[in-house]
């Protein structure tokens, strides 16, 4: 059998994304998960947290709530969305994520604790010392990814970004978060819609896509928590 993987191009400042967290959690028990980050909140498209934007993303945070039981914070509602000096930069978590993908293939780890400290934690996470606090708390070595983090904001998070985009054409993505599946070269773009909210489903589904046995995933699923499987 020809191995398969899964491709997820996310952003770490998307509601959707953090939303389909338990499902990318679940497709790692199953088989290989490749994060591409596009870059949603980048170059011009950063903000400054304010009024408008908060009532602009509140609805569209609740109603992931809602579809996904994801949990959104008090201190993200009403203390980060309040906070007007944060600025809201898709491109620092960017790095930080490749930075720990290049030290210990954890980049997808800290990609899901990033997304609480957000959601639900109410931290800037495009500030740095936030980043390395995070980074840290995983069992990251601080200098070693310092070194890193600022290697991927010089040389790499551009060019990683456009190569995003292009996959995310290419599969025929419309957003974020787009999932395809790659086999034997061919990608099949993959509608999450009908497992928002049910990553054991969206597991033992994607067993049966990818030809692995579900219970050969099944314990590496229930070992996972919500913020990924080591703490």
């Amino acid at each position: 059998m020809s191995a398969a993987t899964l491709h997820y191009i996310y952003d770490p400042l998307c509601g959707w994304c953090y939303g389909a967290k338990p499902l990318v959690q679940a497709a790692q028990a199953v088989l290989p998960v490749s994060a591409h980050a596009g870059g949603m909140m980048t170059g011009a498209n950063r903000q400054t947290v304010s009024p408008q934007l908060r009532d602009y993303v509140m609805p569209h945070d609740r109603r992931i709530a809602e579809y996904t039981g994801q949990p959104f914070g008090e201190a993200y509602f009403e203390g980060l969305l309040r906070d007007h000096t944060a600025v809201f930069d898709s491109a620092p978590p960017i790095a930080a994520v490749l930075a720990a993908e290049h030290l210990a293939g954890r980049g997808l780890e800290l990609l899901g604790r990033l997304q609480t400290a957000h959601y639900v934690e109410g931290r800037r996470i495009a500030d740095e010392a936030v980043l390395l606090e995070v980074a840290v708390a995983i069992g990251l070595e601080a200098e070693t990814f310092k070194r890193e983090f600022k290697d991927a904001q010089a040389n790499e998070i551009q060019g990683h970004i456009k190569d995003s985009r292009a996959l995310l054409a290419k599969v025929g993505g419309q957003g974020f978060p787009t999932f395809a599946l790659e086999h034997n070269g061919e990608f099949t773009l993959v509608d999450i819609s009908p497992w928002l909210g049910k990553p054991e489903a969206f597991a033992a589904w994607l067993s049966e896509s990818v030809g692995v046995p579900a219970n050969e995933s099944s314990s590496a699923i229930q070992a996972c928590g919500l913020n990924g499987c080591a703490h």
